[in-house]
This record gives C-alpha cells, structure tokens and sequence, in this order.
C-alpha cells in the first residue's frame, strides 16, 4: 500500500472578482512529505494556499484534505481540521511577547496541554527561549519568522504551510530558516511549501510543482527538476 494522500487539489480554479488567476491547477501532497510549488512572481502560488487554507474561495475544482472536501470552508474550519499556515511577511502580534504569540498558535487547544510543545519550540529555536517575555514586534526579520514557524507548529498540524519564509530575511539568515524547514520535516510533518529561493526550495522538498500564469507547466522529483534545464535557466541561474 502506497503513502496515503493527505491533500489533493484537483482541477483548482480561482479568481479576484471576474479576473480568473488560478486556470485548473491539480496537485497533492502525500502524508510526511514536504511539496514545493515554485514559479516566477504572480504565478497564483499564494492564492493557491490561501484558498487551500480557506482565506479565498475557488470558482471551481475540488480540494480534498484528509479525505473530506475542504473547498469553500472558512479558515477557522480548515484549521480546525489540521492544516496551519505560516503566512507571507510573517505577520506576528507585535505588541505581544513572543509567548504570547506562541500560546496563540495554539488556542484550539487545552491550556495544560501545551507546556511540552512550549518547550519543545523553545529547542527547536533556541533564540527565541532568550526573547520570551520581549515583545514580538522589536525582533530582527529572522527571529521574527522564527517565531511565525514556531506558533504555525504549535497547532500541531497535520499539514504545515509556508509561504516565502525566507522573504525579506537578510542572507545570513536563510540557511537558517533552511535548515530549520529540514528539522521540521524530519519529524515527520507533511509540509506544503512556497518559497522565492528555488535553489533552497528543492533542496527541502521532496517533489515540486512549476507554476506560471496561473497553469501547472511542469512537475517531478526535486532532482528531476535540479536538473531541468529550463528550470536552471529560469529559477536557478545556470
């Protein structure tokens, strides 16, 4: 028997008001994998997990997740159900403590049953033990998607989404947040993944997507796609 899909997006369509962006887009994820979808900018990638996560409406096509039908749900629902996003520009609460923002990520859950999740982030990102009681919104850009990836997690999502996690972070900082995406998804968390810097992308995930103009125009393994020569002229520099 084969890895279970956990989410499947089939023949996906989406507009803002009667502009349609997103023309039939059919993906999945399979449960403990990590699936990029890369693209140039405006290529639908955001809206796609956007309307994935709930926060937008499809015209059409179908998304399945965790075998139940999640098109057209709110987000408090589709969370609820086991997917949580890391979001673009990690939007943390600045007037709040970084605990505070950790807590928040997990508000669907018991109180008491969090303290080891509490600690476990506080591990996983040492740095942000330190800033605990200081206030989210006078941290750097990569200490504070730090804290977006940590209160995402704390959800304890089936599916975790991230969406250009390395976005306006300085360099230095990238390889960080890389090797904090591969430390996640040794654990075993299903990870759908958007990301501006292909290179770091494909070396994360294990398959990906192509998307341009709203269309899915090539998919594969990350190496397949490593070694595309069109993906090496368009997204990798060579």
């Amino acid at each position: 028997m084969g890895i279970a899909i956990m989410l499947e997006v089939s023949d996906l369509r989406i507009a803002y008001g009667q502009v349609e962006v997103v023309h039939g887009v059919s993906f999945n994820v399979r449960q403990g994998e990590c699936v990029a979808l890369i693209g140039p900018n405006g290529a639908g990638k955001s809206t796609i997990l956007k309307t994935v996560c709930g926060l937008m409406s499809p015209i059409g096509g179908s998304i399945m997740f965790d075998g139940r039908s999640t098109a057209g749900l709110p987000g408090h629902t589709i969370a609820g159900l086991g997917i949580s996003m890391c979001p673009e520009g990690r939007q943390v609460f600045p007037e709040m403590t970084v605990m505070e923002n950790l807590q928040l990520g997990a508000y669907t859950r018991r109180r008491s049953a969090i303290k080891n999740d509490l600690d476990e982030m506080m591990t996983l990102f040492p740095r942000l033990r330190e800033r605990a009681g200081q206030n989210a919104g006078t941290l750097s850009g990569g200490e504070q998607e730090m804290v977006a990836i940590a209160r995402a997690l704390m959800a304890r999502p089936k599916l975790c989404i991230f969406d250009e996690p390395s976005l306006g972070i300085a360099p230095r900082v990238v390889d960080e947040i890389e090797q904090t995406l591969l430390a996640i998804k040794a654990r075993g968390v299903t990870i759908l993944l958007v990301e501006q810097s292909v290179s770091m992308a494909l070396r994360v995930a294990d398959r990906g997507y192509v998307i341009e103009a709203g269309l899915i125009v090539l998919e594969g393994s990350s190496a397949e796609l490593s070694g595309n020569k069109d993906v090496q002229n368009a997204y990798l520099g060579f």
